[in-house]
């Protein structure tokens, strides 16, 4: 079995995990969403829908245009540290991923370019693609990774999660 995310094998039944409803909308309104599962890409029984603009595996999201703000719960596999590598260029979004702070790319791509990065004091329990939550923590703590003064702000809107919010660019925060 693999990593976590919304793409990768967790359990023998099922290889896309959905981010809980109530963080998506305490990040407002997204624009981007690169790795969607493939039944919310075309709108069949989503349970909630992220972004105006949604590509999932079959689009190939790593190689698309991402426009305006992103959510990115990317592939938690051998390619995460190129999903990263993007969204640290695109500069205006925020990424879930698991807080793994000793790997290559969370030095490359999230403290050398990232704003802010935001702890849950829990593990997220992720739901299942029918948008019932599953019996699942992903098996690791998981980060929230702010690229841009917009999603600074935005995971403000988080800390009702109960957390630590960390600046890296020397903004002072709550």
């Amino acid at each position: 079995m693999k990593g976590m995310s919304g793409h990768q094998r967790i359990s023998p039944i099922s290889e896309e995990w959905l981010t809980p409803p109530e963080i998506i909308r305490a990040l407002g309104p997204i624009d981007t969403d690169p790795c969607v599962p493939c039944s919310m890409r075309h709108g069949f029984d989503a349970p909630w829908t992220i972004g105006d603009r949604r590509y999932c595996k079959c689009d190939n999201g790593l190689e698309r245009e991402w426009k305006g703000f992103v959510w990115l719960n990317p592939p938690y596999g051998l390619n995460i540290g190129r999903w990263l590598a993007k969204m640290s260029k695109h500069r205006n979004g925020i990424a879930l991923i698991f807080a793994r702070t000793e790997t290559g790319f969370f030095q490359d791509s999230v403290f050398r370019t990232a704003s802010a990065l935001f702890f849950p004091a829990r593990r997220i329990r992720f739901h299942k693609p029918d948008g019932t939550p599953g019996g699942y923590t992903g098996g690791a703590p998981s980060v929230f990774v702010a690229y841009g003064t917009d999603a600074v702000y935005r995971l403000d809107e988080l800390l009702k999660m109960r957390g630590c919010l960390v600046s890296l660019d020397g903004r002072r925060l709550k």
